[in-house]
């Protein structure tokens, strides 16, 4: 199958709620040298091979300047873009007609699978009635007990996706679902998908979204891709057999400590 052109989008703000300065946030790698973590998803973002480009979409100057120097591109974007999604589209208002497809690959999933978004960008080939594709992958047992362990302190951590039987999102939230019965919890792969920080988009999709009011339940779960289902838009999921790590986002400052231990494990400099 030939896939169509697809660019790489990395949105970046430094004012994060939860965690202020998140993408200058150092990470040591198994050499033991730091590197920050947006320059950590700019690598990420650079080892998939066939992208038009990559650039990171920031409104900060600071993240601005922590790209440029060590090499990246970036796009300054409107500084009322309220989630990673609506900066995407401003980038794309802004850089014009860069590609067929435009993949986010949020800024703080250094650990994302880059294999994933060619089968994203095939997704969306393949269901052509769905505004945008993105990945969800069966828990381990230690990624299940992490969820659960930042629900038990009251942190929100990772997000899980539900699907109907034909692969299509019912619903994302930052709560563990489905409920499971303790016996379910304790299996090695408990049959909970968590939600992987990369999307695929349809540039059509994205005027659309960025149209479309704010619903109410993107704001009470503060996930952007809920906007998408309460406008009546199909959203693909492409489920991913178990990773052989914890494909953990930055979160929360907890969260550094598990990343960098998977970086070493990972062999990731």
């Amino acid at each position: 199958m030939n896939l169509p052109s697809f660019a790489i989008i990395i949105p970046a703000r430094y004012a994060s709620t939860r965690y202020p300065g998140k993408p200058l946030v150092p990470l040591r790698g198994c050499d033991g040298q730091s590197k920050t973590l947006i320059r950590r998803s700019w690598e990420c973002a650079m080892s998939v091979e066939g992208a038009t480009g990559v650039w990171v979409a920031t409104d900060d100057e600071r993240i601005q300047d922590e790209v440029l120097g060590f090499g990246g591109q970036v796009v300054m974007t409107d500084e009322a873009c309220a989630n990673g999604t609506e900066r995407c589209a401003d980038a794309i208002a802004r850089l014009g007609d860069v590609a067929e497809v435009i993949v986010n690959l949020q800024g703080d999933a250094p650990l994302s699978p880059a294999f994933v978004v060619h089968d994203l960008v095939r997704k969306l080939v393949e269901d052509p009635q769905a505004a945008m594709a993105t990945p969800g992958v069966r828990c381990s047992r230690s990624v299940y007990r992490h969820l659960a362990d930042d629900a038990a302190q009251g942190r929100v951590g990772g997000t899980t996706v539900v699907c109907n039987s034909t692969g299509r999102a019912l619903y994302f939230s930052k709560r563990l679902l489905p409920y499971l019965p303790s016996a379910e919890a304790e299996r090695d792969h408990p049959p909970v998908n968590l939600h992987l920080g990369l999307y695929a988009y349809r540039p059509e999709a994205l005027r659309l979204y960025n149209a479309a009011a704010v619903s109410e339940l993107e704001q009470l779960e503060g996930l952007e891709q809920l906007r998408f289902l309460d406008i009546g838009q199909a959203v693909a999921v492409v489920h991913l057999d178990p990773l052989s790590w914890d494909s953990i986002e930055l979160n929360n400052p907890s969260d550094v400590e598990v990343i960098e231990r998977i970086l070493e494990q990972r062999g990731i400099a």
